[in-house]
This record gives structure tokens, sequence and C-alpha cells, in this order.
């Protein structure tokens, strides 16, 4: 396809990032979420600790930052969101477009129950409701039902049905006006989550058995290095530790000015989150070694995930020598401001998709798709609700992501063609990006992710029993199902008549 061939589109500017600070935090922002606190220490301890920051890396300068320059440079050329930008390449492309902002609207679905979680744990915080049996307590606070017929749903548990419909009031208010919004709530959700983090780095490691954790966190297994999952486990992390495959990327840039500089952009955008999520590790692992100090218990016991944010730290909070409370307010205070910039990008995705195409106003979008994305998210509040969410996280982002990632490669490599991507980065941008960049997008990411989503699938497939568990007809609809819906929609989208063409 010609230069001439890729129309640019209209923007309004009045919607537009009101500062070059302003998109950086907000990008980062999206970047930096729960997962950087709870997700990166322990794929980091289980991969080698310090050899695995090695490979992580790697990936990062050979996956991570290539394709966040794909993403930011296509937006920035095309002026649009996910549908419109890669439609603009080739019309059946749109399609793509949509399948990157429904994975993300599947995401936000079920990362704004978490949300509603922390805003709970939040008020939990003030007398540390949850005692001296932190596990206990989030059991009863979850109310979990038989795991082993998840499709009785059993009832809605209130104080997370409140939270939810609170935390996407927040969110909607968040993006009301588009960038505009955004640039000036980031200043608050972005520093004040570093702010506290610093404290807790502080506070962690004056505390004894502090060392002892961050040499389970850190110390060097290189032999690892030799292990194909470790590799597979680094140019995953990072795929999704910049937020990549989501459209979001795309949304944000095409808010830009025309003169931006995209790649210093891209650098500063990739290494602040590397580093937040490397100082996050060093805050969690001085507290679990503090912990199991303090407790006698064994670092190799601890687990990530939600248990980290919601046992796990509430058990060292209580071991706190002076100010649990407050410690406690902060530590879920961070989480609610981490999350919020990753809820409300994933929406603003969404919005800025439908507006391109359908051109109706930022509020009803912002309202509409926010209620709709609020009722599918109702299930997981549910007393089966973390059953669903298992399942249907794992196969989103595990699979469906990972798909639109191979996708995009790909049609920028052989469709479009990326050096006039490349060209068109390199036009604003003081430091320029080589021949390299092409070389990277057409062979080196699109077989690094072959590879891992492979690599996942045969995992799956070939377990004794299916995914975690479950039974197998709910894996099939929350999980295989999502493979097969998701793709129809979005070509049910794509072909749908445009405001325009109607």
């Amino acid at each position: 396809m010609s230069e001439s061939n890729m129309p640019v589109m209209d923007r309004d500017d009045s919607h537009g990032w009101s500062s070059r600070t302003a998109f950086v935090l907000g990008a980062i922002g999206s970047a930096i979420g729960i997962g950087n606190v709870w997700r990166f220490p322990f794929v980091c301890y289980e991969n080698g600790g310090g050899a695995f920051l090695l490979a992580y890396l790697i990936a990062l300068f050979t996956a991570g930052i290539p394709l966040l320059l794909l993403e930011m440079g296509l937006g920035h050329k095309t002026l649009s969101g996910p549908p419109r930008a890669y439609g603009s390449i080739k019309k059946p492309l749109e399609w793509l477009g949509w399948l990157a902002v429904l994975v993300g609207f599947v995401l936000v679905c079920y990362y704004a129950v978490i949300m509603s979680w922390c805003a709970n744990y939040f008020v939990f915080s003030f007398d540390l409701k949850w005692g001296d049996d932190p596990a206990g307590f989030f059991n009863k606070f979850l109310n979990k039902s038989d795991p082993t017929n998840i499709f009785s749903l059993g009832s809605i548990i209130p104080g997370i049905l409140i939270g939810l419909v609170v935390m996407w009031i927040w969110v909607v208010l968040s993006i009301w006006k588009g960038a505009k919004t955004v640039s000036k709530v980031v200043y608050v959700t972005v520093i004040l989550p570093w702010l506290i983090l610093i404290i807790f780095v502080i506070r962690g490691v004056t505390l004894p058995g502090a060392m002892d954790g961050l040499a389970f966190y850190l110390t060097p297994d290189f032999s690892k290095l030799l292990e194909p999952k470790v590799w597979i486990a680094a140019y995953g992390q990072v795929f999704f530790s910049l937020s990549l495959g989501f459209g979001i990327m795309i949304a944000y840039a095409s808010f830009l000015p025309k003169k931006s500089d995209i790649v210093n952009n891209v650098f500063i955008i990739a290494l602040a989150d590397s580093a937040t999520a490397f100082v996050g590790g060093i805050a969690v692992f001085s507290g679990i070694g503090f912990l199991c100090h303090q407790t006698g218990s064994s670092i190799d016991q601890i687990s990530g995930g939600p248990g980290l944010a919601f046992v796990t730290y509430p058990a060292i909070i209580n071991q706190f020598p002076f100010a649990p409370q407050l410690f406690g307010i902060l530590f879920f205070l961070m989480l609610l401001t981490l999350a919020i910039d990753s809820a409300f990008s994933l929406l603003e995705t969404v919005v800025t998709g439908v507006m391109d195409k359908w051109h109706i106003s930022r509020a009803t979008a912002n309202i509409g798709i926010a209620f709709i994305a609020m009722l599918c998210g109702i299930v997981f509040t549910t007393q089966a609700g973390l059953y669903w969410l298992d399942i249907v996280d794992n196969f989103n982002t595990n699979f469906v992501l990972i798909i639109v990632g191979i996708l995009e490669a790909i049609a920028i490599a052989y469709v479009l063609g990326p050096k006039k991507l490349r060209e068109h980065v390199n036009l604003t941008s003081d430091f320029k990006i080589g021949v390299w960049w092409d070389w990277i997008i057409r062979i080196v990411v699109p077989v690094v992710l072959i590879i891992g989503l492979g690599w996942a699938m045969y995992i799956t497939i070939n377990e004794d029993k299916p995914y975690g568990g479950y039974q197998s007809s709910a894996v099939f609809v929350g999980g295989w199902g999502l493979l097969i819906i998701l793709p129809v929609v979005a070509l049910i989208l794509t072909v749908l008549k445009s405001k325009k063409q109607s």
C-alpha cells in the first residue's frame, strides 16, 4: 500500500493531551498496574532471580520496545483508535483492531472487580478488620461457592457490587473529556503510587529478615537461562507489563501533537515501567522476608497473585512494629491508584474505537460502554466470581492477547511494511531507529510469540484435568469459548456500517 493510500484522519485537538509530560505519565500509568506488584517479583523469583532480569532486559529490547514503537507509531500516524488505525492500512484489518479492543474490554470487566476488592480492603485497613487470620478473612470476604460446580453462581456479594459501581463512576469521570481529563488525573494516580512504593521500599529494607527476602528475589541462577520456559516467561512478562495488544497505546498516541518525539517517549515509558516492577519486587520481598522472620515460615511457601495482596501483605502489615493501620491504608491506596490508570486506559481505547466509527458523543460512549462493562462484571461479584475470573483471565491474556500481538506484527511487517512506520516515527524523533527494527517486527516478535502461544496451548491441552481443576464445560464456556466468541464479535463490529456509510 502506498503512503498516499493511508488516509490522515481527523482528531479533535480539544480532547488531546495537555502536555508531553501528561502523555508520558498517562502511558506509564496504563502500563504500570497491580501486576507490577504481585506478578513481576514472583515471575522473577521462579525463573532464576537475578538471572531472569537479564532475560527480561533482552525481551524488553527485542520485543517490548519494538512493539511499543509499532503501536504508538501507528496511532500517531493515523490519528485513530485501533479499529480505524488498522482499517486505514487495509479495510479487512479493522477486524484486528476490534479484536484488540475486545480483549481490553473483557479485561476491564473483571479488572474493575479486583479494584472493588482493593477499595473494600482500603476501608478495612482503618481498623485492620482482617485480624490475625488474613487468609480466613479473605475467604469469608469472597464467600466462595463450591469450586466443583461454578455454574451455580450463588448470591451477589453486596460489598463487592457496591465497590464495583463506585469504581466505574471513578473510571468514567477520569476520561470524561478524553486525554484532557486524563492529563490532570495522572499527576495524582501515577506520582502518588510511586511515592507510596518508595515508602514501602525504605520501610521494608530496614525490617529484620528483609535481606533474606531480597536474596530469594535476586539471587541469580544462571542455569535457568538454558530453560525455554524462562525466556517465554520473560517475553510474556514484557508483553503484559507494557499493556501491548490491547490497543491502548494506539489510542493514546492518536491524541498526540503531530511533532511528538515518539521514540524518546517509548523508551521513557518502557524503562519507567520496568524500573517500577523491579522496585516493586524490592518492596514485596523485603516485606515477605520480614514476615517469615517474625513467623518462622518459609519464603518459598509464599505465592504471587491476589493472595499476595489480600492475604500475605495484610499479614505483613499486622507485624509492622508501628502504625500498621497507616501502612495498610497506604498499601491499598497504592493498589487503587495503580489500577485506575490501567482501567480507564482500557475504557478509553473502547470509547475511541466506537467514536471513530459511529461518531457518537464522548459522554454517550463513556457512560454506555462503562454500563455494559459493569453489567458484564457482575458475574465476578458472585460467590463463584473468583473462579470465573480465573478462567477468563487465563484464556484472555494467555491466548487471545498473544494472538493479537502476533497478528499486529504480521500486519505491519507484511501488509503496511515496517519501513513506512519507521520513517514516520523517525520524522519527529531526535533518536532514530534503524533497519534492525524492521527485522525484529518481521521475524523475532512473531516467532517468539508463536512459540509462547504454542507452549501455553500445549500445557493447557495436555493437563490431566481441565484448567484450574474446574468443570470442563466451565473451562469451555469461559475459556476456549472466548477464543471463538471474541473474533466473531470483532467481525460483526467490522462489517457494521459506520455513521458516515449509513
